[in-house]
């Protein structure tokens, strides 16, 4: 009996962000199954933002596969800092790539939103049917609804054109390669950070945003991707996915946890004078482990000192 073929075999895929933290682990996993060709656009040649670029990008590859991974993101800081281009870069990005996915009769479209698009105070664990009872978390909200328009569209060009197109919701990223950059990063990278190079300078305190009391969680890159890649293969519905651990933690104990792995054992000094941004935050994961057999793998702790070391190696 033949063996049946991969649904990655001939495929020509095209990974927007492909480069990036998310992107490049998806685009390792799908390189191992053999797609016919994996297409990664860089921002120097190629501005998402820009109709042009879009239209030109299908032109040249032609693909049967688009993941849109590529995403102007950052921390709370970041997202204070920079609402409207936020905004307007990640709405005009998915609007665009998912029109001229459809106009070029790409295959299929897998569009990836984020947990910011969740309202503000979303019952816990968040489901993805709660996604329109309220107003997403102030500091986040102009990035989160651009990304949630993506569902929209998906869903609207479904019912009208039968095209096919999934979203996504996953849950905050950490893992090795992570963005550490001090004016941009989240939560996990910015303590790893503070905490090694406190201990590196000898520091005696260190000082967070809020008050801690705010809770998260965080899904491993790598598992992150695992997910990409089995929803990319096994599922064709519009209807939203969240990607997600299934677990919970106060950004207080998640920052104890980091400096005692990362040897820190001076004052932690919290700056309430800051925002400690949506409440709380977890998913919950069973449609994706039911529709296309995800489940997250990475233990927590392992994930953690596997991303402090990463950074002490890469930060000497």
């Amino acid at each position: 009996m033949s063996q049946k073929k991969s649904f990655w075999a001939d495929k020509r895929v095209l990974v927007t962000g492909g480069s990036g933290f998310l992107g490049s682990r998806v685009v390792a996993m799908i390189r191992e199954k053999g797609p016919a060709e994996i297409f990664i656009p860089r921002k120097a040649t190629c501005n998402l933002v820009e109709q042009s670029s879009v239209e030109r990008l299908y032109k040249e590859t032609r693909p049967d596969l688009v993941i849109h991974l590529a995403a102007h993101v950052g921390g709370i800081g970041a997202n204070r800092m920079n609402a409207g281009s936020f905004f307007y870069d990640n709405l005009m990005m998915g609007a665009q790539l998912l029109e001229y996915a459809r106009r070029a009769e790409v295959g299929k479209f897998v569009a990836i939103g984020t947990i910011c698009a969740y309202p503000k105070f979303t019952p816990v664990p968040f489901k993805e049917e709660d996604l329109w009872i309220g107003y997403p978390e102030e500091t986040n909200a102009p990035y989160g609804l651009a990304k949630k328009m993506m569902l929209v569209q998906s869903q609207a060009y479904r019912q009208q054109y039968g095209y096919n197109s999934i979203f996504l919701l996953p849950v905050n990223l950490y893992g090795p390669g992570d963005n550490f950059d001090p004016e941009s990063s989240h939560v996990i990278p910015a303590v790893i950070r503070k905490c090694v190079e406190a201990v590196r300078n000898g520091d005696s305190k260190i000082t967070l945003w809020g008050t801690g009391s705010a809770t998260r969680e965080f899904l491993h890159v790598d598992d992150a991707a695992n997910g990409i890649v089995l929803a990319a293969e096994h599922y064709d519905s519009s209807e939203p996915v969240n990607l997600g651990a299934g677990m919970e933690i106060s950004i207080r104990d998640l920052t104890v946890r980091i400096a005692e792995m990362s040897g820190f054992h001076g004052e932690l000094i919290w700056d309430s004078t800051k925002p400690d941004g949506q409440p709380r935050r977890s998913l919950d994961t069973t449609k994706a482990e039911k529709l296309f057999g995800f489940r997250a793998r990475v233990p927590f702790d392992g994930g953690l000192r596997q991303t402090i070391e990463w950074f002490r190696q890469h930060s000497k």
